[in-house]
């Protein structure tokens, strides 16, 4: 296993190593490189964004741990038994030294400086005059540093709307010296960063050319505005953000009766950006999302790391007809007992028969990061605090959700709460790493499914809400060591 170095120095130096997990990544694919590398055309800047992308499917990122981390913290999903993988997610078993799962950041920030490199090398090429047109490369490049910031400042920060003067990350935008040491921003100049990223962005994506399918375009932008703002409880401008995507027809969603076959496709009607993933090069084989979701046993390796929560799976069961039980199938409870309990999510495997996506393996299905189906509840949460809109406009937009489980009644501007949505983003969402962040920033009491089955818990109380002082991840000692700045700036709930 490699040595794992203080990121923010060893990506001055160009060089960066990954524990095994991360193996498919030490050999540069063959459609992607380093951004700090020559970049003299578009063509160049383009292999050197494919590399970043590829970073990203990394299982230390969106690959398996960042949708894992949001719903084993959220109460969407429970454990079975100790021991087999990822349990500190659920148990909040966390601390500098042990347990603080650093790769969060080192993979953060490694995507992050590489963003930044290149963005200063196509900056230098232009003011030598380089007559090539980079904007759709910088477009692309800012709208990724702005989700990368984001999910960090979630990870590491406390949610804006309770405390945006608490400490978030670094802000990094430049190029660093090797003597650098950075020290973490406030949240709220965090969000000042991402929302600068996403506007400089999307005047470089504002043009007609066409998305390739796996790349950010100006509508992801957008989206991202969206997601962004309505975090910000700024419902003006998430609402704003999100009628911009949904009035566009550029996607449309999937009827009840094709939304289980969606799974199976790749960049289908609602993917607004979807990372690729390959079996050559990403596919993560038994540790992928799909391996860690599915029943034990199925496969050979299948182990059921994580199931649906029973409080999921009664909110799913307000109607058993509801269209999203299509990807849910029986887990190891039923295999162990023979009662059925349909706790084992296949979204990840193309389908409850493991169809994948269309590619050779079953386990290399791509990662749907902003879905059209996201922009229309957050429409309705905005909408139904927004000065622009109201109640009947907020109900129309999660009504089209709602009908993914025809047999409960449609909301109406006399019947629509903000916990009618919040259950709705679990239901569509689950999986997807939403679900604690929702929580968290809605100011919800979080219960865990702790007596499913009775695995020890001691790192935190059966309920918890955002006082609770490992809602957010410990700065690691190993950072703290290569970065003694930041040894003043540890979280409150691991000094």
């Amino acid at each position: 296993m490699k040595k794992i170095y203080h990121l923010l120095v060893l990506a001055l130096l160009g060089a960066f190593t990954f524990t095994s997990c991360d193996g498919f990544l030490d050999m540069q694919p063959t459609n992607s490189g380093n951004a700090d590398g020559a970049i003299a055309t578009v063509a160049d800047a383009e292999v050197a964004l494919n590399g970043v992308m590829s970073a990203m499917t990394s299982s230390s990122y969106y690959g398996r741990n960042f949708f894992m981390y949001g719903d084993a913290k959220g109460g969407d999903l429970t454990i079975y038994s100790a021991g087999r993988g990822l349990d500190a997610f659920y148990t909040f078993n966390h601390e500098p030294n042990s347990g603080s799962y650093s790769s969060f950041w080192s993979r953060g920030y490694y995507c992050i400086l590489q963003v930044n490199s290149l963005l200063s090398n196509i900056k230098e090429q232009e003011e030598k005059g380089n007559v090539e047109d980079f904007s759709y490369v910088k477009g692309q490049a800012l709208t990724l540093r702005a989700l990368f910031y984001f999910d960090l400042v979630r990870l590491y920060g406390l949610p804006y709307n309770y405390n945006k003067a608490s400490y978030g990350v670094p802000n990094v935008t430049e190029p660093l010296t090797v003597q650098a040491q950075p020290t973490r921003a406030t949240v709220e100049e965090n969000y000042r960063q991402i929302l600068q990223d996403l506007s400089d962005g999307a005047t470089f994506l504002s043009g007609d050319k066409s998305v390739q399918n796996g790349y950010v375009g100006y509508y992801a932008n957008i989206a991202l505005q969206a997601r962004v703002k309505l975090y910000m409880e700024d419902y003006d401008g998430a609402l704003t953000a999100a009628k911009e995507v949904i009035e566009s027809g550029k996607y449309t969603l999937y009827t009840p009766e094709t939304w289980t076959a969606s799974w199976s496709k790749q960049f289908g009607s609602e993917s607004i950006f979807e990372l690729g993933i390959t079996t050559e090069e990403s596919d993560l084989g038994t540790s992928s999302l799909g391996f860690y979701l599915m029943c034990y046993g199925q496969l050979k390796n299948a182990m059921g790391w994580y199931l649906a929560s029973d409080y999921f799976l009664d909110r799913l069961g307000e109607d058993e007809t509801d269209v999203r039980w299509g990807v849910m199938d029986n887990d190891e409870y039923w295999y162990d007992n023979d009662i059925e309990r349909k706790g084992a999510c296949y979204k990840y495997m193309g389908g409850t028969s493991l169809p994948g996506d269309g590619k050779a393996t079953n386990t290399a299905v791509n990662i749907k990061i902003i879905r059209l189906s996201e922009i229309y509840l957050i429409a309705a949460e905005a909408a139904l605090h927004s000065s622009k809109a109201g109640a009947d406009v907020a109900a129309g937009y999660l009504n089209e959700i709602r009908k993914r489980a025809p047999q409960l009644a449609p909301a109406t501007a006399a019947t629509i709460t903000d916990d009618m949505i919040l259950d709705e983003r679990s239901k569509e969402l689950f999986a997807e790493g939403q679900r604690f962040f929702d929580m968290m920033r809605m100011n919800k009491t979080i219960e865990f499914n702790d007596d499913f089955q009775s695995v020890p818990v001691s790192h935190r109380e059966k309920t918890i809400d955002r006082t609770f002082g490992k809602i957010v991840l410990p700065i690691s000692q190993d950072e703290i060591n290569a970065n003694p700045a930041l040894k003043e700036q540890q979280n409150e709930g691991y000094k």
